[in-house]
């Protein structure tokens, strides 16, 4: 454990940091499973839907740094792709 006290007070950002991104990442993911379970349900209409509000999510993730811009890039691609083919 650290001594110094702005290297304690780093650890604590850092937790807090982490908290929030674990959190916001797996928000994403939920997002692209449902998006996923809606696709292999063959419902069309909610599934664009989804997919709107899951692209947000990605998006966010991407600007806060959580996932790579390609990653992003690729997940927004295959989604669209497995939605369009409905």
């Amino acid at each position: 454990m650290a001594n110094i006290k702005s290297a304690i007070k780093r650890v604590g950002v850092n937790e807090k940091k982490h908290a929030a991104n674990t959190n916001k990442k797996s928000a994403m993911r939920s997002e692209i499973k449902r998006v996923e379970s809606l696709v292999e349900a063959n419902d069309v209409e909610n599934a664009k839907a989804a997919l709107k509000t899951t692209t947000k999510h990605i998006d966010k993730a991407v600007q806060k740094g959580i996932i790579h811009r390609n990653t992003g890039d690729r997940q927004k691609s295959r989604l669209s792709k497995k939605v369009s083919s409905l």
